[in-house]
């Protein structure tokens, strides 16, 4: 008998579900590749195991899953009192986001939210500590308003403003572009804004794959398939995460968009990295 409420991956019943008319004619084999790519049998095996894990202690069972050691640097940056806007590099997609929740959650005694796709919020365990974000259909309309309220709660704040996990491009493996809302709804909210650096990459296939889905115009994003299979390969690894000082939300004056505003805090993002090296050379 299973358990109704505990979310497992079925490889089967979501290609049922979402392409009835053509799952019938889709050959056992690429099912089968599916499952291996994503890790079914693996992952459900510890989604069961963790099913009481919850929030804070979900992150660190996923952690201690993934064989992953953290190393945190800047922690004397990190404000005791007051609200804050997190927002980091996505160099993984997996270990990144939650080691970054796991050391500010343990810091502010588990007040912390991800703004996050609405697919995470099928994680039990995970679910109380996201914001879901989900642009199409009809949660679309209700976007604005659950931002709102986040930035507007007692939780701290962790966001990846480039929605996407890093790409290579010209050799350097780099954020895409930010989006600015951060800055906006911390400007609106008074939070100041943390800049986080998560040290990190994936596969040179992971970036190929991506690169060449670009360049032949494929609107689906193919390599976000491959996240899982990048996550198991990053098992067993020591990252480091990084804070930096807080920035005052009185920043974000006229004097720059708030898209330029948005870029410019990127930028101090990867000067964390650049701080780091230097100290690490003395």
């Amino acid at each position: 008998m299973t358990d109704d409420s505990l979310f497992l991956i079925d490889v089967d019943r979501i290609l049922r579900e979402k392409a009835p008319k053509y799952y019938a004619y889709i050959p056992r084999f690429i099912v089968s590749y599916l499952k291996r790519i994503i890790h079914q049998e693996e992952i459900n095996v510890f989604l069961k195991d963790a099913k009481d894990k919850v929030g804070v202690d979900f992150l660190k069972a996923s952690l201690d899953f993934l064989d992953t050691k953290i190393e945190a640097e800047g922690l004397e940056n990190l404000p005791k009192e007051g609200l804050f806007t997190f927002v980091s590099n996505h160099p993984l997609g997996g270990q990144d986001g939650v080691a970054i929740g796991y050391v500010l959650g343990n810091h502010y005694n588990g007040k912390v939210k991800y703004l996050v796709n609405d697919l995470l919020m099928n994680l039990k365990g995970l679910a109380p500590l996201c914001i879901p974000i989900n642009k199409t259909g009809k949660q679309g309309k209700d976007f604005p308003m659950m931002v709102e309220a986040g930035f507007k709660s007692d939780n701290q704040l962790i966001m990846f403003p480039a929605g996407l996990c890093s790409r290579r491009q010209k050799g350097v493996i780099r954020d895409l572009k930010w989006s600015k809302t951060f800055i906006t709804k911390s400007v609106q909210a008074q939070r100041d804004v943390v800049p986080v650096y998560f040290e990190g990459r994936n596969s040179d296939f992971f970036y190929k794959l991506a690169n060449l889905c670009k360049r032949l115009g494929i609107k689906f994003n193919l390599a976000m398939l491959y996240l899982a299979d990048e996550m198991f390969k990053n098992r067993h690894k020591t990252f480091t995460v990084t804070f930096g000082k807080p920035i005052p939300w009185q920043t974000f004056d006229q004097s720059k968009t708030p898209a330029r505003w948005a870029a410019y805090v990127k930028e101090e993002v990867y000067k964390l990295k650049r701080v780091r090296k230097v100290e690490q050379d003395k």
